[in-house]
């Protein structure tokens, strides 16, 4: 497998606090790796600094081979983001808002794309209803039928099953799998849900304290902190004191 992604010393600051501390890692082309950590730990800052939503004080980026700050827009056609925390214009019908997403991402052929996801994500029913009248299941299957809009070799995942009932979770889980796998994409996966991460990625960064302290598949990742599960890991890495500076 080739790599997609590669991060090198990636750093930012905010006056005197280092939100993201020189951290480095790889993802290849078909891998689903979890980027976990206590709250504070730098997930989100990297995710913004990937979606280019926020530019690095040190370090590089490069996705499919190209430096992100250099092709921007050509990356960016090639991935796309959801979250549980950010739900689509309640006031647009679900069509609406893949439409607009569509004609955003440049999608040829959107009306078909959009009627074959509303059917993929069992939001056909739904169709013309107004968003924001959707039960929270139905609103986070609207949100990762707009994140397939363009087909991405990138997805970045935040907390996509936060909320959801344990049947719907296991469904969407299903279908974001299924899906990325269809064109070898790539998944980067943040979550709370450590029997999900478990069960949904090839490897787990952990983050704490703004660096990745540990990097490895699930398996060993228990082995090597001498726990029955990823559970116990997070604790145990959450627990870890702060690197004195």
């Amino acid at each position: 497998m080739s790599t997609l992604l590669k991060v090198e010393n990636l750093t930012k600051t905010y006056g005197q606090t280092t939100a993201v501390d020189g951290i480095s890692f790889e993802a290849k082309e078909g891998e689903v790796v979890g980027l976990l950590g206590p709250n504070g730990a730098g997930k989100s800052t990297t995710i913004h600094m990937l979606l280019s939503l926020l530019e690095p004080t040190e370090g590089s980026i490069e996705i499919f081979g190209k430096d992100l700050k250099a092709h921007r827009e050509e990356i960016l056609q090639h991935i796309n983001f959801a979250t549980a925390y950010s739900m689509l214009p309640h006031n647009l019908t679900p069509y609406e808002n893949l439409k607009i997403f569509a004609l955003l991402y440049g999608v040829q052929q959107w009306r078909t794309a959009a009627e074959s996801l509303l059917e993929e994500f069992n939001l056909a029913e739904f169709r013309n209803a107004r968003t924001g009248s959707l039960s929270t299941g139905e609103q986070m299957r609207l949100v990762l039928a707009k994140a397939f809009l363009n087909s991405p070799k990138l997805l970045l995942l935040d907390e996509p099953t936060a909320s959801l009932d344990p049947a719907v979770a296991r469904d969407l889980r299903q279908k974001i799998y299924y899906k990325m796998q269809e064109n070898n994409g790539t998944i980067l996966w943040t979550s709370h849900n450590m029997r999900e991460i478990e069960a949904m990625c090839d490897r787990v960064i952990f983050m704490a304290h703004g660096k990745i302290v540990a990097d490895d598949t699930p398996e060993n990742l228990k082995k090597t902190f001498q726990s029955g599960d990823l559970e116990d890991v997070f604790i145990a890495i959450a627990g870890q004191p702060s690197p004195k500076i």
